[in-house]
């Protein structure tokens, strides 16, 4: 897959940021655990001029927090339909779906995973999303899977090495 004109990547939360399980704490609040190894890629994306973003169909303070604390530059949450901010998105980093990468796990991923340059899904995936998906990572969703395509776009992205002229 090209990687070379990638310069933003945008990322679904549940299934794969996370594992897809939630808890409840003693507080009844709904709880998900994220990958550190994930965050250091993110992070090493954004220090070498990446652009990323979040579109969720959840809305929770600890997603917030996780946005927050890696530097995330865009977020949009309670996305049932993740086509508008999609296409606000683009108008906000100026960046075009050609320059791009995504990752989904499922069917209200499929719009976005048919629109940019390299769409990437988990193993567990729905099986519409792995039909149409360009990469399939090998490390489980929630469990290194967002690194997997953060070293990817390191590797190759625009601002790699070997993606400059």
């Amino acid at each position: 897959a090209n990687l070379k004109n990638i310069k933003m990547l945008v990322l679904d939360v549940d299934g794969v940021m996370t594992d897809c399980r939630i808890w409840m704490d003693s507080n009844g609040d709904w709880k998900r655990f994220f990958c550190v190894r994930d965050g250091v890629g993110i992070k090493r994306l954004i220090e070498n001029g990446y652009k990323l973003a979040v579109i969720t169909g959840s809305k929770t303070e600890e997603i917030r927090a996780r946005v927050k604390t890696l530097g995330i530059q865009f977020l949009y949450e309670g996305a049932v339909d993740k086509v508008p901010p999609f296409v606000d998105l683009q108008k906000q980093s100026g960046l075009k779906p050609e320059e791009m990468a995504y990752i989904g796990d499922d069917y209200f991923d499929i719009p976005l995973l048919k629109s940019v340059a390299f769409s990437a899904t988990v193993p567990e995936a729905v099986d519409e999303v792995i039909e149409i998906s360009k990469y399939i990572t090998k490390r489980p969703g929630g469990n290194g899977a967002v690194r997997e395509v953060c070293d990817l776009i390191y590797k190759h992205g625009a601002f790699s090495s070997s993606g400059r002229s």
